[in-house]
């Protein structure tokens, strides 16, 4: 991971990497990940049988759980890391301090998809991602690292916009053409 500000730490006595220590938020980390890993065993994954669980921190100290939920139809599946977020999206939550993952991976940290990188940079790159095995080991990632050079809601501002009223009809007009709102 080259010149990458991974953080390898000490949790329930066990040591991964070269830089193990203990933080002073052990505990709640410890807590944290062992909802995850409690999320988990409600997972639907009979295809798969890949049972995941996340944990997400509130910035209010709120916990909201989720675990992957498979379907016949493979692409309307939902991992963990988002039915989490969107449990606590649906309840107004916006702003979040971290979220543990946990799998049944024992060789390796269980880390987000893709989509879930993505789903998770919206509300931010400034916050945690605790990537756990079995044993309550973990890397402790920003989502800035998971996703650098990312594209954010920030990128979507558009510059010029404006609004026209055209027959009763909102529209937006961008470099000169018109489209509808």
């Amino acid at each position: 991971m080259g010149e990458s500000k991974v953080k390898c730490e000490l949790v329930n006595g066990h040591k991964w990497g070269p830089k193990a220590h203990l933080s002073a938020l052990n505990n709640d980390v410890t807590e944290l990940i062992q909802k995850s890993q409690d999320a988990k065993k409600f997972a639907y994954c009979p295809y798969s049988k890949f049972r995941v669980g996340a944990a997400l921190l509130a910035d209010d100290g709120t916990v909201f759980t989720g675990c992957n939920v498979e379907n016949a139809s493979y692409t309307l599946g939902i991992c963990a890391e988002r039915n989490a977020m969107s449990k606590a999206i649906s309840e107004g939550y916006r702003n979040f301090k971290a979220i543990a993952i946990a799998s049944d991976l024992c060789d390796q940290f269980i880390s987000p998809c893709g989509g879930c990188r993505q789903f998770m940079r919206e509300f931010g790159v400034d916050w945690k991602v605790y990537m756990s095995k079995p044993d309550g080991t973990y890397i402790l990632m920003s989502v800035e690292e998971l996703l650098p050079v990312s594209f954010g809601p920030e990128d979507l501002k558009i510059h010029g916009a404006q609004d026209l009223k055209i027959n009763g009809s909102k529209h937006l007009e961008i470099n000169g053409g018109l489209h509808t709102k």
